[in-house]
């Protein structure tokens, strides 16, 4: 494996309660929620529906990311191939991504994820259709030279996650020729990467990278995948299904991940108010602003601001629907005699939202 530095520090324990901790929590609850919904749309929609989904998702956040995150990683300067192949290697290592980068040739330069894969955690791989992976390889690889106006720069893929070879991976290759559309990624499932070699990699500065900022960015990097990939479930699908589909996903990975996510947030209140609580704390460390109060029986959030939406002029109100199926689900697995009530949604502007937990009648 490449041994990630960065990722050894996201492995490390924190206390619980704890700034760090609660970016981990969301970190979490965001990462297995965009699994979620790729398996959610792989076996309600279909294979191609699901790699036309990772299309749209990778090409959005490829136009977003790429060009704005070259100086951050110092990658000026550098031939187009290699520079492509070191902002994948640099920005996966800092979601804590296992990744190898090796370098052959100014024209040529090549990447590989090693297993396990931070996008199928665990056994969510042996769900995934290949075309999931056929899709952010049309979204995002092969729109590099588009991005860096060579339209010499494409993306050879040699093994894919799915199709039982080594893992994601391939190169980018700049030709002496200008490359039609269709031509800015293959496929050459014969050909293997070179020996990778740790000490011939792109390093940034640990000094630069702190926990805090390390633990924060990672946080960033799990919730920019449902910051583009929930609008682009509505595009794909329409607002009714695209609210279903997210919902269901959501509803499931809320229920699955609370225990986990409670205790990072060093939550362990019962009833209403440890609920309210719990969705205080997960707002906090998104970024958002929330509070709680009691209402009777009852206790009620209200949270200002909506981070996972930032970016998105208008968000469709199908966003939230999906959105709230987390807290939904979160309910559930935290105590089955309490409903949550949608008392405000402004999800339009400036938004402001306002839940009611109490006894179920």
């Amino acid at each position: 494996m490449a041994g990630n530095p960065f990722r050894q520090v996201l492995g490390q324990p924190c206390e619980p309660g704890s700034e760090i901790a609660g970016w981990q929590a969301v970190a979490t609850l965001y990462h297995n929620f965009f699994t979620g919904l790729i398996l959610t749309v792989a076996s309600r929609r279909g294979a191609r529906d699901v790699g036309d989904w990772m299309f749209r998702v990778f090409r959005r956040q490829h136009r977003e990311k790429f060009l704005s995150s070259f100086g951050k990683l110092g990658l000026g300067g550098l031939p187009d191939a290699v520079a492509s192949a070191q902002y994948h290697y640099l920005s996966n290592m800092i979601g804590g991504v296992e990744v190898e980068y090796m370098y052959e040739a100014d024209d040529k330069a090549w990447l590989r994820f090693c297993h396990p894969r931070w996008i199928y955690d665990r056994a969510a791989i042996c769900a995934v259709p290949v075309e999931a992976g056929q899709g952010y390889i049309r979204g995002w690889y092969a729109e590099n030279g588009v991005s860096l106006g060579n339209p010499r720069l494409g993306f050879v893929c040699t093994s894919q996650d799915t199709t039982l070879q080594y893992g994601f991976a391939g190169y980018f290759r700049e030709y002496d020729r200008d490359l039609a559309p269709e031509e800015r990624y293959s496929f050459a499932p014969d050909e293997v990467p070179p020996p990778f070699d740790p000490s011939a990699t792109p390093v940034l500065d640990s000094g630069d990278w702190p926990a805090a900022r390390l633990h924060k960015a990672n946080r960033n990097y799990a919730m920019d995948y449902l910051r583009n990939g929930l609008p682009e479930l509505v595009a794909a699908f329409g607002p009714g299904d695209a609210a279903a589909l997210g919902r269901h996903a959501a509803y499931l990975i809320g229920a699955q991940f609370h225990g986990r996510v409670a205790r990072l947030l060093g939550l362990d209140r019962p009833g209403a108010e440890g609920f309210a609580a719990f969705m205080v704390a997960i707002a906090s460390a998104s970024g958002d602003r929330a509070e709680w109060s009691r209402d009777d029986e009852a206790a009620v959030v209200r949270q200002s601001g909506w981070r996972l939406a930032g970016g998105v002029a208008h968000p469709n109100p199908a966003l939230f629907e999906a959105w709230n199926g987390l807290w939904q689900g979160a309910l559930a697995s935290h105590d089955r005699f309490l409903l949550l009530d949608v008392r405000s949604r402004a999800d339009r502007g400036d938004p402001v939202f306002e839940w009611r937990i109490r006894p179920r009648p």
